[in-house]
């Protein structure tokens, strides 16, 4: 396990910089509403884990992290999500439009992680395992966000 924990050449930075955005930006309602101990320990987790996984790519491991494939420009992805979440949202309110930006985002914070891969020609096989279930997460939370949103427009 420490072997996998040495080598950050394989998985983009970008992506899981992104994805700490998408979870601090979703769950912004920690701090105007309290659903219930397990709803706010989950959320805390989730965004906990996030940027800890996000130093360890760029300052605890920063010697295996590989900057020089990981060059997708990410601006391209939030400043369009961005937009987009200010004019297609359920309500103009600041946490609904980053509540909307993040869902937004999360549809394409992979793509860093899938040019990465294209650029390098390779994955290795806990890449490609980390990708298969992360698409397998997005599937799963896509299947649940979709009554949601139903009940969110009533």
């Amino acid at each position: 396990f420490s072997s996998i924990l040495n080598r950050f050449y394989c998985i983009s930075g970008k992506s899981q910089l992104l994805f700490a955005l998408v979870f601090t930006t979703r769950y912004l309602d920690l701090f105007t509403s309290f659903i219930s101990l397990y709803n706010t320990s989950m959320k805390l987790i989730y965004i906990a884990c996030s940027y800890a996984t996000v130093y360890l790519i760029y300052m605890k491991f920063k010697a295996t992290y590989d900057g020089n494939h990981d060059t997708f420009r990410v601006e391209f992805l939030v400043v369009p999500v961005g937009g987009l979440s200010f004019l297609v949202n359920h309500d103009f309110s600041s946490l609904e439009i980053l509540w909307t930006f993040s869902i937004y985002l999360e549809s394409v914070a992979i793509l860093p992680q899938l040019f990465m891969i294209s650029k390098t020609g390779e994955a290795e096989t806990i890449t490609t395992h980390y990708l298969f279930f992360l698409g397998l997460y997005r599937k799963d939370l896509s299947q649940k966000l979709l009554p949601l949103q139903m009940l969110r427009v009533q």
